[in-house]
């Protein structure tokens, strides 16, 4: 796949429909996009490889782009093997060029391909620039925006950020989608837990004249770079992006179930405006984690389980602990037969979560819905729609 972003920029990326699970864990009903782009001046830089089962068609597109000359840099932003596996193929392929990383960068570079020569190097340092000829690459180091190693470009004549995982997706540029949802879900999935270290990196681009974000997974941004951007401060500083609620429930015999059933009603008639439901043993996680960061309320609804609470739901509490969790109202609702012990579990593991308003009473049943539990859904209802817009 071979288009100019600039007069000068050509992307050189490769979609991949093969792919079921990125990282082995999500899901990407829609593939992934690996992106590398060729910068052509009188000095030639190709920004970052792909996966390796992309090798052959990613070098074919670069010659493409080169139309016989011969690349002078290979500039290597980030180490995972979806953006660094072809490495060793573009250096057999062009012997003569220089591979431009820092420090850590060549430290993991020697990791990952102990068995691949790399001759001609170049470790620059935060700030540092690289001349092309009218165009001029200066590095912007953005460690842990999501491995220590992670650096950024900005190329200073087209006014071209090369944010390497930042500002992606999920999904192949091929298919039409909207962005926000898969970005969203990317972010928060992977680069969610060092929210500290992307408001550093904005920052820093605050102070640059950014025209065009090309990012190493999905669509090349050039236009209303500002709904981006705030998109990223909202997520990285971990405010609610909306109002409205998202229910996370499991449920064994259908009881839990029913009550959150009654409680999306009860809502509705509150006059709740956004109500989403999860059921934790059946959604894509991820989405669920997306839902509960995205919006301002949370209600955990789960059964005690082993004095505990269902697998699910403790996998889902530590996929939002791991990465940051806060600045949200959060309720609960329980099931316990004989020792109902799932909030006080839940409220254990968001013990350090910072910013977070839980709400009393908790809803506790005991095996099936009384009357009584009836009123007090009703009641968490009114409450909930009343704690939106904190």
């Amino acid at each position: 796949m071979k288009e100019l972003v600039t007069d000068s920029i050509v992307y050189v990326g490769v979609n991949d429909h093969e792919v079921d699970l990125f990282e082995g864990q999500y899901v990407v009903p829609n593939g992934m996009a690996y992106n590398s782009y060729v910068i052509l001046d009188e000095k030639i830089a190709v920004m970052d490889t792909v996966d390796q089962k992309k090798t052959q068609e990613w070098l074919e597109n670069v010659k493409e782009a080169l139309s016989g000359r011969q690349p002078d840099y290979l500039v290597i932003q980030h180490m995972e093997p979806d953006h660094s596996a072809s490495i060793g193929a573009f250096v057999e392929t062009y012997p003569k060029v220089t591979v431009v990383g820092n420090a850590m960068t060549f430290r993991i570079m020697d990791q990952f391909f102990p068995d691949t020569a790399i001759p001609n190097r170049l470790t620059v340092k935060d700030g540092e620039s690289l001349v092309l000829g009218t165009h001029a690459l200066q590095f912007v180091f953005a460690p842990m925006v999501h491995w220590p190693e992670v650096m950024m470009s900005w190329e200073s004549r087209d006014r071209v950020l090369f944010s390497a995982d930042g500002f992606g997706k999920f999904g192949a540029l091929d298919v039409e989608e909207d962005w926000a949802c898969e970005a969203r879900r990317y972010y928060i999935g992977i680069v969610g837990k060092y929210g500290a270290q992307v408001q550093n990196v904005l920052k820093k681009a605050a102070g640059m004249d950014i025209r065009t974000i090309c990012p190493l997974h999905g669509p090349v941004l050039k236009e209303n770079l500002g709904y981006y951007l705030n998109l990223y401060d909202i997520w990285s500083s971990y405010r609610p992006e909306e109002e409205g609620i998202c229910i996370c429930y499991t449920s064994v015999y259908g009881h839990t179930k029913e009550a959150v059933g009654l409680l999306c009603e009860a809502l509705q008639a509150a006059g709740a405006k956004k109500v989403v439901c999860q059921d934790l043993a059946r959604c894509d996680m991820a989405e669920a984690v997306e839902d509960a960061f995205r919006y301002d309320r949370l209600v955990l609804a789960t059964t005690t389980y082993n004095t505990d609470v269902f697998p699910f739901m403790r996998t889902f509490l530590e996929h939002l602990t791991e990465r940051g969790y806060q600045k949200r109202t959060v309720a609960f609702l329980e099931n316990g037969s004989w020792a109902p012990t799932a909030a006080k579990v839940m409220k254990e593991m968001l013990a350090n979560s910072r910013d977070l308003v839980m709400l009393d009473p908790v809803v506790t049943i005991r095996s099936a819905l009384t009357e009584e539990n009836r009123q007090a859904i009703g009641v968490l209802a009114a409450q909930l729609v009343n704690a939106g817009g904190r």
